[in-house]
């Protein structure tokens, strides 16, 4: 059933989401590959063609302004080809609105592919997943692939060279990397999915809000909220309004944004939910901080 009070007040940007067409274009795992431990589970639901006509279809009365695209695991080896056909996507049906592309900031030719993005209008930033630990306790400094390896350094120096933002889909437990990241260089860097805090455990959540109290320090790190979803359960208010509460009172409401990570989070819930959840979550803040968490920041942010 709609919610009937999913809508925002204002019109609002969705900061992060996803197309892709399987029958036109390489996304290795959806067609041919498996994820093994998808924070979700089983995600062969989104095994078929996501498009501008289906978002419409699900966010029906309750549809953002504009939206961020962010890279969807498009097949590595060209990662350019993706922001050229979302490119031609956007000019034929209006969305997405901006791109946040894929380039691998470690390899041979990083500057070739930074470059190649460039030379896109739509395009605002890179993602890249750099190496992380799969558990806590499994958490080590300086890894090859990782945000302290000089190698990947070097690519997300050449950002800035392109007035390029930085994606970063981390776990909370390897954040101090991005501290230091965000401390040493210029960038603007934007952390997705809350800082995945899987872990709802009071031990967890404590860990969780130091991470973040640690990252927020820097002022050139904003925060996308989003991906709250948890395995096997549906998205509740009861589950995640806390959680957004205590991210945007660690980061400040002038950095953090509203998204829906869709349709991946379509796996535990619609789009409606997703909206009246965050709604919910911010009705204790002021107009003009409501403002901002819905669209004023992503704008800014994203230069929309």
């Amino acid at each position: 059933m709609r919610d009937e009070q999913a809508a925002p007040v204002e019109p609002f940007i969705d900061a992060h989401q996803h197309f892709w067409d399987l029958g036109r274009n390489p996304y290795p795992w959806l067609q041919d590959e498996a994820v093994p431990n998808f924070r979700y589970g089983d995600y062969s639901a989104l095994r078929r063609n996501y498009l501008p006509e289906d978002l419409a279809r699900d966010t029906a009365g309750c549809a953002p302004v504009k939206t961020v695209h962010v890279e969807a695991e498009w097949a590595r080896a060209n990662p350019v080809d993706e922001t050229a056909w979302l490119t031609q996507l956007a000019a034929r049906t209006g969305r997405p609105t901006v791109v946040v592309g894929h380039a691998q900031l470690d390899r041979g030719d990083v500057e070739e592919v930074l470059a190649g993005h460039a030379a896109y209008a739509t395009m605002r930033g890179i993602r890249n997943k750099p190496v992380t630990a799969a558990r806590r306790d499994d958490a080590r400094r300086g890894l090859p692939g990782s945000m302290d390896d000089e190698r990947w350094r070097r690519g997300y120096a050449l950002l800035a060279r392109h007035g390029m933002s930085f994606d970063l889909q981390s776990p909370w437990w390897n954040l101090d990397q991005a501290a230091a990241l965000a401390r040493d260089f210029p960038t603007q860097l934007i952390l997705n999915h809350t800082g995945l805090p899987a872990d709802r455990s009071e031990a967890g959540l404590a860990g969780w809000r130091a991470a973040m109290a640690e990252l927020a320090e820097q002022p050139n790190v904003a925060l996308k909220i989003s991906g709250l979803g948890l395995p096997g359960k549906p998205w509740t208010q009861a589950d995640n309004v806390p959680v957004i509460r205590d991210a945007i009172a660690i980061f400040g409401a002038e950095r953090c944004m509203f998204a829906s990570n869709f349709p991946v989070d379509s796996l535990v819930a619609s789009y409606d939910t997703i909206v009246a959840g965050f709604r919910a979550a911010i009705a204790i803040c002021s107009p003009e901080q409501q403002r901002a968490l819905w669209h004023d920041n992503a704008q800014r942010i994203y230069r929309l």
